[in-house]
């Protein structure tokens, strides 16, 4: 017993010289002065002794703990204060430098991208008016973006919209999916999964394969919204639109109704406003025409309203759908959508 004391006490010494930081030397406390140390240990097995070896154990024991206790109060104390000494000679250097007084760097703050800033007051607007925001996966089912939306497999409408095909298998084999061209499958979902009365708007990212211009990209953002209710007609429609508009625009842009198709409406309308570059005096942005497309919209078509069980003659309804992309460009007469994820902090800053 006497030799395993003598042992421990100098292995304990050994390492302790050697120590040069106070983080070191809180572990060495822990390894052989702590709890579970091996020298508590040796104290607290005194007891199954003899009462001679447990009188010189003992006494050694508690000796070297003592010394042990002392060696550690003495290194703790010059590593503190070799680190003050490291501190008052940084704060020498630093002064040396410069004056230490001086306010420091500003960190720069981040702040939201202008189009998820259109997206939030969009939303908050179309909240106002009672309806309830609803999201869905980028990946989406061939039957919910196309099926579902009275756009069969042959429609021609498939064309304007050739986008992104995935490979896909679940329990019921393999089953076409795509990247979806159209937040407008988030609506044949709800169709699908809830009840009237229905009031719904669906954010996202679409996806469509097309050529990049001044107004088109290969991925954007959409909102649709629908309503589904008793005795709504295109007379709703318009007036939720148009309060919209007033809403985000102000009281002096125009907006346009005008006949238009759409395979998942009946009647469509194309919604256009009025340029903002060119205050409908025609220009490069607008394709001389004074007015920018941002959607469609019309009276849902019954099939649509039939597939997601909800019977078209007891029940109604309207949809739209328009690119967010597209409506900060009209609110501030911008004439290239590609500015906005060119990552140019010059123009990002501006909002």
């Amino acid at each position: 017993m006497l030799q395993r004391l003598d042992e421990l006490k100098q292995n304990a010494f050994r390492e302790l010289e050697v120590i040069n930081d106070l983080s070191n030397l809180e572990s060495w406390r822990v390894r052989y002065l702590g709890r579970k140390s091996e020298l508590t240990n040796i104290l607290r097995g005194l007891a199954e002794l003899s009462l001679e070896e447990r009188k010189s154990a003992g006494a050694l024991a508690n000796h070297i703990k003592n010394e042990l206790d002392s060696l550690l109060n003495q290194k703790t104390e010059s590593l503190k204060a070799e680190f003050q000494k490291q501190v008052l000679r940084s704060d020498e250097s630093l002064a040396a430098r410069g004056d230490i007084t001086l306010p420091g760097r500003p960190i720069p703050m981040g702040r939201l991208h202008p189009i998820t800033e259109t997206l939030h007051e969009i939303c908050d607007i179309f909240v106002s008016l009672g309806f309830q925001i609803m999201e869905s996966n980028d990946a989406e089912l061939d039957y919910y973006n196309f099926e579902a939306l009275n756009i069969p497999e042959e429609h021609p409408a498939r064309d304007d919209m050739s986008t992104f095909w995935l490979d896909y298998e679940d329990e019921r084999g393999k089953r076409p999916m795509l990247l979806r061209t159209h937040t407008t499958s988030v609506s044949a979902r709800c169709v699908a999964t809830m009840k009237p009365p229905i009031r719904v708007i669906e954010p996202g990212r679409v996806y469509r394969y097309e050529a990049t211009d001044a107004t088109h990209l290969t991925m954007f953002h959409q909102l649709d919204g629908l309503a589904v209710d008793k005795g709504i007609t295109m007379a709703d429609l318009k007036g939720t639109f148009y309060e919209f508009a007033r809403r985000f625009y102000g009281d002096g842009r125009r907006v346009r109704f005008r006949p238009d198709y759409f395979p998942f409406v009946e009647p469509g309308v194309e919604v256009a406003v009025e340029c903002a570059l060119c205050k409908g005096s025609g220009c490069r942005l607008c394709g001389n025409s004074g007015w920018i497309e941002i959607g469609g919209a019309g009276m849902t078509h019954p099939k649509v309203l039939e597939r997601g069980g909800i019977d078209p003659n007891e029940y109604t309804s309207f949809a739209f759908g328009f690119g967010i992309d597209r409506i900060p460009m009209l609110r501030y007469g911008i004439n290239d959508m590609r500015l906005f994820f060119g990552s140019d902090l010059r123009f990002l800053r501006q909002f």
